[in-house]
């Protein structure tokens, strides 16, 4: 087993949730989508989508049962990251742990994000497409 690291880590909470999100679905679902767009006070959101069918394009991580499709336009910032699953009195969602994260607004909605240094990059197991 390679200690190298991933494009996208699953902690067991969020990998329970994307599964009991899948199975509890109306209509059949491959897996969930994650990205990033341009959005927000600071730059970026993290976004998620479920996903019908695999896009040739997409990176797939499979982690802990859970299948989670990464789109392309967002591996260079999600490199390296872990997403997990948090729930407390006021709030539950999913958070990223990303070493490409330089910052968020006060309220947690949108993120700073700097493509993965060229360290990061040769670090990996395999080739990563830049679209």
């Amino acid at each position: 087993m390679s200690n190298k690291p991933k494009i996208l880590s699953l902690t067991d909470a969020a990998a329970d949730r994307i599964r009991n999100y899948v199975a509890g679905s109306q209509k059949p679902v491959a897996g969930v989508r994650v990205g990033v767009k341009n959005a927000g006070c600071v730059g970026m959101e993290y976004t998620m989508e479920f996903v019908e069918s695999a896009d040739p394009a997409d990176d797939l991580v499979e982690e802990k049962g859970a299948k989670l499709f990464i789109d392309p336009k967002a591996i260079l910032f999600l490199l390296g990251a872990t997403m997990d699953y948090r729930a407390d009195k006021l709030s539950s969602g999913f958070v990223f742990d990303n070493p490409n994260q330089t910052g968020e607004c006060g309220c947690g909605e949108s993120v700073s994000i700097t493509p993965a240094s060229e360290a990061l990059l040769e670090s990996f197991d395999k080739p990563i497409r830049v679209s």
